[in-house]
């Protein structure tokens, strides 16, 4: 074997995948992952620090485009506008929608990883905010357009991974991001009326 390989990252991830849901998640071992992706176990251990990592490790691309579209955004941009420029920078970066729902149908399987989960939704809020307050967005204003903007990722993901949604991530973030703003500005979404 080599000693550089080609998208080692993806491979790893879509052997942990497949070998996940195969096998479930606690009875798949690192070995297994990398023999599924050949490679080597201390290749594994060279891009994630544990077996979980690997169901995460986008998580750092996610941070780096949301806070650089933070920071490019126009300085005259209200804060709410300048996430929905992040969100967006994001939308693109997201594994294919059936991956995300195998991902999602592990991670939601077991504690530990949706506890991992929101710690990586933590840290994308204290990422965001700090971008927003290098552009002067003043506290409480940064942490709570920040934490908007999770909120927004977090909606607009699940719609997208849901099992007969067929739009785009961008679309559905966007959908997202205009229902908080209606429910921010007081107004009501219409209630369908029922034909009695």
């Amino acid at each position: 074997m080599g000693r550089w390989e080609p998208n080692t990252r993806d491979r790893l991830a879509r052997a942990a995948l497949e070998l996940f849901g195969e096998r479930g998640y606690e009875q798949t071992t690192v070995a297994e992952i990398a023999r599924r992706a050949g490679l080597t176990e201390r290749t594994y251990f060279r891009h994630y620090a544990d077996k979980r990592e690997v169901l995460f490790g986008g998580s750092e691309v996610l941070r780096e485009r949301f806070t650089k579209a933070v920071a490019e955004a126009p300085a005259s941009a209200a804060p709410i506008d300048v996430v929905a420029a992040g969100l967006e920078a994001i939308a693109e970066v997201f594994p294919a929608r059936e991956d995300s729902r195998r991902r999602q149908s592990v991670v939601g399987a077991h504690p530990e990883l949706q506890e991992r989960e929101l710690i990586k939704l933590a840290t994308l809020s204290a990422a965001v905010t700090e971008a927003l307050r290098a552009r002067g967005v003043p506290d409480p204003t940064a942490a709570l357009a920040a934490e908007a903007g999770v909120a927004v990722l977090k909606i607009g993901y699940e719609r997208w991974i849901g099992p007969t949604e067929q739009r785009e991530l961008a679309d559905l973030l966007r959908e997202s991001l205009s229902e908080l703003k209606a429910v921010t500005a007081g107004a009501e979404e219409p209630v369908a009326k029922s034909g009695s």
